[in-house]
C-alpha cells in the first residue's frame, strides 16, 4: 500500500473554457457527495470557495478516513488548495500525507516507508492562452486568425497582452466543439464502414 500511496499524484486542470478536471492515480477523483455535499458547481482552487473545500474534502478522504477529512477539510482548503493558482498542477500523495502529519493529531505516515518523493509541484509557469489554444488545436496563430474570419494582426495582439475578447473566446468555443463532433462523426462513420465491411 506504501509504494501506491507514494506513486499516485493528484492532477488537476483547467480547461480554456474554465471547466474543472481532477484525477488521482489516473482515474476521476470522485466529488464524495454522499458524504460532504458543500458544492454545487464540483470541485475548483486557487480560492476558498465551496468548490476548493469539496477539493480538500475529496483528497483528504482518498487517503484518509471520513471522519478526518471532514474535520481538516476546511482548513486543508485554506492552506493547500487555495495556493494551486495554474491552470495544471500535481500534488503527489506523499504531500497530501505529510500535510495530514504535521497538521492533524492522525499519525498516518508510520504506517508508510520513509518517502523520497521525485515528483513535485509543477512549477507555476506563466502561461500565454493564445499560445495555448494553438498548441491544443495543433495549429498556428495564422491558422486560428484564418478560422476566427480575423486579420493575423488581431490574433498576434491577444497573444501579446495575453488576452482574448468574450466574442472570440465564445468563436474558439464553437470551434473546438466542432472539432470535437466532427471526430465522433467520423469515428461513426468508420464504425459504420466496418460493421458493412464484415
Amino acid at each position: 500500500m506504501a509504494i501506491t500511496l507514494n506513486n499516485h499524484v493528484f492532477k488537476g486542470h483547467r480547461t480554456l473554457l474554465g471547466n474543472r478536471y481532477i484525477t488521482y492515480g489516473e482515474l476521476e477523483l470522485p466529488l464524495r457527495y454522499d458524504l460532504y455535499p458543500v458544492s454545487k458547481n464540483g470541485f475548483d482552487w486557487g480560492n476558498t470557495s465551496k468548490g476548493s473545500q469539496q477539493l480538500a474534502f475529496s483528497m483528504l478522504c482518498q487517503l484518509s478516513d471520513k471522519k478526518l477529512a471532514l474535520q481538516y477539510a476546511e482548513q486543508f482548503s485554506k492552506s493547500v488548495v487555495k495556493t494551486l493558482n495554474s491552470r495544471d498542477w500535481i500534488m503527489s500523495a506523499s504531500q497530501v500525507l505529510e500535510w495530514i502529519e504535521e497538521n492533524t493529531e492522525k499519525k498516518v505516515m508510520q504506517k508508510l516507508q520513509p518517502l523520497n518523493s521525485t515528483i513535485q509541484e509543477k512549477k507555476k509557469i506563466k502561461t500565454n492562452v493564445v499560445k495555448e489554444i494553438c498548441k491544443e488545436l495543433h495549429i498556428t496563430q495564422k491558422n486560428l486568425a484564418e478560422i476566427l474570419e480575423v486579420p493575423e494582426g488581431t490574433v498576434s495582439s491577444w497573444a501579446v497582452k495575453n488576452e482574448i475578447p468574450r466574442l472570440g473566446k465564445k468563436a474558439i468555443e464553437f470551434y473546438m466543439l466542432n472539432v470535437k463532433n466532427q471526430k465522433i462523426v467520423d469515428s461513426y462513420r468508420s464504425f459504420k464502414k466496418l460493421l458493412e465491411a464484415s
